[in-house]
């Protein structure tokens, strides 16, 4: 690709030959939606609670009887993997007194106890035990039903990985909703791509990261290649700005792709490759910002998911999880390649903390309140502000009405 090529597919020119002029005059998000707790909590009830955003890991809960607590932009949230194998998702509150049930991750067997008073949940959610509840040695109270105090459950739905969570229950099914995403990259990598997915749970598999922003600062970040030079040095040596271009994927992600990936870089023994992966694209790697919460990186060789759990308005978790073409990719003969995967993306991951804490605290500024989008290299992240905004006036609009 040359360079007047590249600039053509980060401008996404109209047939015109003309960068659409709408994105320099659209407005931005203003600070108070990275700033303001009431603006956070809104935003929680209506933008995200509309759609699916991403909660944890399948690995998380990969035995029935895991349970793996969240806490979701304020909410005690468990995650639960019940006998049958299904993934469920609980208001992690007891029914009784509304004590937290579950505060660490591990095996809670069959039954999930409350630590105050010790009533007992089974792994679909339902109440079976309530010791004491009539005075010493009395399990029952009449007029007491165990079948109408369950947990409270929240939607959820498994895909690349990565379990989901629709706080509203009413978003379409979650394939039908990824369907733009996956079919785009069923082109690239396989009909099944998704399913041969293998979660790499071992000392390499995984990173984390707090950063001290809101969590829309870092899919900004993510989705847009135009700091790649000045943030990513050696990064930009073998995979140059200018061999990136824009994609957007309607309506529900956008990033930044790059046509230059080399599955060979280092001296370890090279992962395998998805096996249906479009041999005229080898070189091609792709990272889109799935809304509202979840980053995504496809290679011939590896895929990830970060995702971007918001614990307060300014304060974010990135949780990390690598996945490959297949288990054998996660065997001892591929252990280099996996480290030396971790600690490249480790140092990109941490040289993005401090351009995005730092636009955090930028937005404390009166002298800033949205900015610009050039027409050229913003526009996966005015896609993203567009995204929001046109959520949240639908979600102004019910309330109206």
């Amino acid at each position: 690709m040359n360079p007047t090529d590249s600039i053509a597919a980060i401008a996404e020119i109209s047939p015109h030959g003309a960068a659409e002029p709408a994105i320099s005059q659209s407005a931005a998000l203003p600070n108070r939606a990275y700033t303001s707790h009431d603006e956070w909590l809104k935003e929680r009830d209506t933008v995200i609670a509309q759609t699916w955003a991403g909660l944890g890991f399948s690995s998380d809960i990969s035995e029935p009887g895991s349970v793996y607590p969240v806490s979701f932009m304020g909410l005690p949230l468990v995650m639960v993997r019940d006998q049958s194998g299904r993934a469920r998702v609980f208001h992690n509150v007891c029914r009784h007194r509304g004590t937290q049930l579950v505060a660490e991750a591990g095996d809670a067997g069959l039954i999930i106890r409350c630590p105050y008073h010790k009533w007992g949940y089974d792994l679909s959610g339902q109440l079976k035990t309530t010791p004491n509840i009539g005075g010493m040695g009395v399990h029952e109270v009449a007029g007491f039903d165990c079948a109408d105090h369950a947990l409270t459950g929240i939607r959820c739905e498994e895909s690349m990985g990565v379990v989901f969570i629709n706080l509203s229950s009413d978003a379409p099914p979650l394939l039908e909703h990824l369907e733009p995403l996956l079919s785009r990259w069923r082109e690239l990598a396989g009909p099944a791509f998704d399913e041969q997915l293998a979660a790499d749970t071992g000392e390499f598999g995984s990173m984390e990261l707090v950063l001290n922003s809101n969590y829309k600062l870092a899919v900004e970040n993510y989705c847009e290649s135009y700091h790649l030079p000045f943030v990513h040095p050696d990064l930009n040596t073998y995979s140059p700005l200018e061999a990136h271009y824009n994609l957007t994927v309607d309506p529900l992600a956008s990033g930044q792709g790059t046509r230059v990936y080399d599955l060979k870089r280092g001296d370890s023994e090279p992962l395998p490759q998805f096996s249906d992966w479009d041999s005229e694209r080898l070189k091609t790697a792709e990272y889109l910002s799935l809304y509202p919460n979840v980053l995504l990186g496809i290679q011939a060789d590896h895929f990830f998911v970060i995702l971007l759990i918001s614990e307060a308005t300014d304060q974010t978790r990135e949780r990390l999880q690598f996945m490959y073409a297949d288990t054998d990719a996660t065997g001892e003969a591929y252990r280099g390649r996996r480290e030396s995967l971790h600690t490249a993306w480790s140092v990109v991951f941490a040289e993005d903390i401090s351009v995005v804490e730092g636009m955090q605290r930028g937005r404390a500024s009166p002298a800033f309140d949205g900015g610009q989008f050039t027409p050229l290299m913003d526009v996966p992240t005015h896609h993203f502000h567009q995204w929001f905004l046109t959520r949240l006036e639908k979600s102004t609009t019910r309330a109206v009405s």
